[in-house]
């Protein structure tokens, strides 16, 4: 999770965030206003945007520059977004069924250990009938 957490460390003020992404600070501030992107804010309210918010405007720029409108844009990250949360529930439900299936593999060599024991407490006689 550090990875995550670093990446959505506010690190950039507006001027150098616009730098980074190719565009003009008044892009940043209409892309805001569209909410395509949520810098952070100082508590002198200065925009802070992340690593993360400068790969998503370039991912808005590489949309736009394919023709793209910003609805369409809007609409593609919101299905990315969408579809980064079903990927997130399948790899748990994954891990789940890795888990359930060593509790299972767990609870049937436990029942073949107890099964041997049973057979081995038995009386010799017992064990030789068919």
């Amino acid at each position: 999770m550090t990875d995550r957490t670093d990446r959505n460390r506010p690190l950039y003020m507006i001027s150098v965030a616009a730098q980074l992404a190719g565009v003009h600070p008044q892009t940043l501030r209409t892309y805001e206003q569209k909410g395509l992107v949520t810098p952070q804010r100082t508590s002198g309210n200065t925009r802070m945007y992340s690593q993360a918010d400068i790969e998503r405007l370039e991912l808005i720029n590489e949309l736009t520059g394919e023709g793209i409108n910003l609805a369409g844009v809007i609409r593609i990250l919101d299905l990315q977004g969408r579809l980064d949360e079903r990927d997130n529930e399948l790899d748990d439900l994954h891990k789940r069924v890795r888990r359930l299936a060593d509790r299972v593999h767990e609870l049937e060599t436990r029942e073949s250990v107890n099964s041997l024991v049973r057979a081995s407490d038995m009386p010799t006689a017992l064990r030789r009938l068919p």
